[in-house]
């Protein structure tokens, strides 16, 4: 059964970190982490498992790992869901070896959970981003007015996190709602194209 296990997990890993993660977000260097990560705790508990080596121990290995962090690089916060989810793929396949139709279950979930929660599609206006301002604003209302004109998009929460007087400045932590971009066939985009042929150019 390790090695219809096995297969699941490659297979898994596969799914999450090349058919999800890279087409998606496009970084080879986390597709090879994320890989790498799942393969390696899949061997590990999997041997720790058939040395009949306690089940605390699996699961302090996998605390140990979730609690890691790439210091040489920045990764998002929905890097990282790809990061514990790659990890629990490994841990999941690794222990339920003896009973498939969970371990399979389980993976379809994860790799359901992962393609949902990830899509393009999902919230794709909400947005946030924190910006440092060349002006500092008393007024809110002010404040809001100018954020949405840089930003076009309606703001829907801000959070003053430095204000520099010195300097007039202030950084802010702004969640917001993109406008709606015209599409093909909106009134924006009605705008009727002429390709005029070579020959019917003449000449001036």
């Amino acid at each position: 059964m390790i090695w219809f296990a096995l297969a699941v997990d490659l297979t898994a890993i596969t799914l999450l970190s090349y058919a999800l993660y890279f087409r998606r977000h496009g970084r080879r260097d986390l597709l090879l982490a994320y890989v790498a990560l799942n393969t390696g705790i899949f061997g590990v508990v999997a041997m720790l498992t058939n040395q009949e080596v306690g089940m605390a121990v699996g699961f302090g290995l996998f605390g140990v790992l979730s609690i890691l962090r790439l210091r040489s690089d920045l990764i998002s916060q929905g890097e990282i869901g790809y990061y514990f989810t790659a990890i629990a793929l490994g841990l999941v396949n690794a222990v339920a070896v003896s009973v498939p139709w969970v371990l399979v279950g389980l993976n379809a979930l994860l790799l359901a959970v992962m393609y949902v929660a990830d899509h393009p599609r999902l919230l794709s206006r909400h947005r946030r981003r924190i910006l440092t301002l060349d002006v500092v604003h008393e007024d809110p209302v002010a404040l809001r007015q100018d954020l949405e004109a840089r930003l076009r998009g309606r703001v829907q929460r801000v959070d003053v996190t430095e204000v520099d007087y010195v300097r007039d400045l202030m950084v802010v932590d702004v969640r917001y709602r993109a406008a709606e971009e015209p599409g093909i066939g909106s009134p924006a985009e009605r705008t009727v194209r002429f390709t005029v042929p070579g020959w019917a150019g003449g000449r001036r």
